[in-house]
């Protein structure tokens, strides 16, 4: 049997890693076997790719050489991490997805990148696949870009190319992502992500239960 893909979404700082981990080891204890990935970053290829879309100025790359960066490790992640650990039947969560290309590149660009353009090129990057679910944690920016900041004081290398642009940015960033909820209610689900570590993952895992049956 096929396994799950599961993709956790949302803007900077919505604490998308921490609840990754959490809902890993509830899955664990509900004897399903979990495999963790992120975007972009995940492969090898992948990690170089990162390195270049994360770090530096923040206006490096044009619109379409910055989408097709995020569609060249995105296909690394499905042909080499996604698809065959979801054919081998366990479940696969992912820390960004496609929903984040869309959210950063068209929303938050105030469509920077042509919708079409994005839909055409996750066609042929990934077909007909899509999550099985999604779940969105939604934050006010500020309180976001606040624990960004305090993370990447712990990193050795800082992360911060998104979190340098402006407030503006990211309001049409939270924004991009409510609308692509909105449009895709059967798949995403939208949680308030101001709200303790605990209380959230109890949110998640009702989300889970119910959408999954786990």
């Amino acid at each position: 049997m096929r396994g799950k893909f599961i993709t956790l979404e949302g803007g900077e700082g919505c604490g998308k890693s921490t609840q990754i981990k959490l809902l890993a080891q509830y899955l664990h204890s509900r004897k399903i076997d979990v495999v963790l990935t992120k975007e972009p970053g995940s492969t090898e290829e992948g990690k170089v790719l990162r390195q270049l879309l994360v770090t530096g100025d923040k206006d490096k790359f044009d619109a379409i050489s910055e989408c097709l960066l995020y569609y060249a490790d995105r296909r690394c992640n499905l042909t080499k991490i996604v698809w065959p650990t979801l054919n081998d039947g366990k479940w696969v969560i992912s820390d960004r997805y496609a929903d984040s290309t869309e959210a950063y590149q068209y929303y938050g660009y105030d469509k920077r990148v042509d919708f079409d353009i994005l839909q055409n090129l996750y066609k042929i990057v990934a077909g007909d696949f899509k999550p099985d679910l999604t779940i969105i944690l939604d934050i006010d920016p500020i309180i976001g870009m606040r624990r960004s900041y305090a993370k990447a004081e712990e990193m050795e290398v800082k992360e911060l190319r998104f979190e340098s642009k402006k407030l503006e940015f990211h309001n049409n960033l939270r924004n991009g992502f409510l609308e692509i909820a909105k449009r895709e209610p059967e798949r995403c689900v939208v949680l308030d992500a101001d709200t303790s570590i605990e209380n959230l993952h109890k949110k998640i895992v009702a989300v889970i239960e119910e959408r999954l049956g786990v």
